[in-house]
């Protein structure tokens, strides 16, 4: 395929039919960047805007035949006006100290991540993380990926990971404490991130994949405003959904 820039050649491959993660019963098959292709920030800038995101190095978007369900995501910063909820979660958080900082893989930053993931996640593929495991799926050669801690009277408590793009600021991975879920951290990173792009200077926060049968894909609809990425072009949403 040509990159969206139209001066790059990319090969990309289709992945066998795999059960999908999001909707019970379905098949998933995505597109794949040929893995090892050099991915610096102005090339994945230009992917993300055509529907994919990354996996670690591993950079994708779904293909799947029968199925568009899967719709990025990207909420304009500059714009954005939080709703009286989350008004409300972001003055339930304020006494969280929250830093921007380097990707880092420490025994504090793994312990959380190892909770979340058997609280949230217990037997959805991530079980018994690794530091290895860890580092493969959040960190990606040639990007510049930040951390954004959380910590509530010094413990560690959640982490959002972004990649900087050229106009905005890409969601990879949120974990958090399961025992705050009441407190809805993941939605307060992306308020954090939202900020973060607008205090660049950048246009956009992309969210990943919305997906409107899956509870836990969403809430991505409730940041605006947004558009969402459909027959291969970004668009405003066609009535409030």
């Amino acid at each position: 395929m040509n990159s969206a820039g139209g001066t790059d050649r990319l090969r990309c491959f289709l992945t066998l039919p795999h059960e999908c993660g999001y909707l019970p019963g379905r098949e998933a098959v995505s597109l794949v960047v040929e893995p090892g292709t050099g991915m610096q920030r102005p090339l994945y800038s230009r992917l993300v805007l055509r529907g994919f995101r990354r996996s670690g190095n591993l950079v994708y978007r779904p293909h799947c035949n029968a199925c568009t369900a899967c719709i990025s995501l990207r909420v304009n910063a500059p714009a954005f006006r939080p709703s009286r909820s989350q008004r409300r979660l972001w003055r339930r958080n304020e006494d969280l100290r929250c830093e921007w900082r380097a990707p880092v893989c420490d025994e504090e930053h793994f312990q959380l991540y190892a909770r979340y993931l058997a609280g949230r996640h217990a037997g959805g593929g991530m079980d018994n993380p690794t530091p290895e495991s860890y580092r493969n799926f959040l960190f990606a050669t040639g990007l510049e990926t930040v951390f954004l801690d959380c910590r509530l009277a010094g413990r560690l408590v959640c982490v959002a990971v972004l990649d900087v793009l050229d106009d905005g600021l890409s969601a990879v991975y949120t974990f958090f404490d399961p025992a705050l879920a009441q407190r809805g951290l993941g939605i307060y990173a992306i308020m954090q991130g939202i900020a973060e792009a607008r205090g660049r200077g950048l246009e956009w926060m992309y969210l990943g994949y919305w997906i409107d049968a899956c509870r836990r894909m969403n809430y991505k609809n409730r940041f605006r405003p947004y558009q969402l990425y459909r027959n291969g072009a970004w668009r405003e949403p066609e009535a409030p959904a």
